[in-house]
């Protein structure tokens, strides 16, 4: 493996596997998949969970801006940016509930880049998220 190819952020959460935060293949960007959790906490803005572990309430709106945030931590510390990610896959937990909201913050977030985009909804996540995205982007 060539470890100059691999990414790991400073500023984004840990991965809760073994995976890195992205990889470069010739002048690809391949994020690994990106939560909305905060680094060097198990924190997930917006969520309340009970005693148990199991969600009680949450916050699409704080998750969604938090995903981005993470997102753009790890553009910028591999070297890329916002207007170089040229497609997004989309995880929801519950798309009837969340994608109105989702759909509104992602337009204020691509306005100026249009990306292809892929949203799907799934049954859970490795932790209790409502969102994840899967991203690729050019880097020179």
């Amino acid at each position: 493996m060539n470890e100059k190819n691999i990414v790991n952020s400073t500023k984004a959460p840990e991965p809760v596997g073994l995976y890195p935060h992205a990889r470069r293949v010739g002048n690809l960007l391949f994020l690994s998949g990106v939560g909305p959790r905060e680094k060097g906490s198990k924190k997930i803005p917006g969520v309340e969970l009970d005693g148990n572990g199991n969600v009680i309430s949450y916050d699409i709106e704080l998750q969604c801006r938090s995903v981005f945030q993470n997102v753009l931590y790890i553009l910028e510390e591999a070297g890329s940016d916002w207007s170089k990610i040229v497609d997004v896959t989309v995880f929801l937990t519950n798309m009837r509930k969340d994608f109105q909201t989702y759909n509104r913050i992602y337009a204020d977030y691509f306005k100026d880049n249009l990306p292809c985009r892929t949203t799907v909804e799934i049954n859970c996540l490795p932790t209790p998220i409502a969102i994840e995205l899967k991203v690729i982007a050019t880097i020179d």
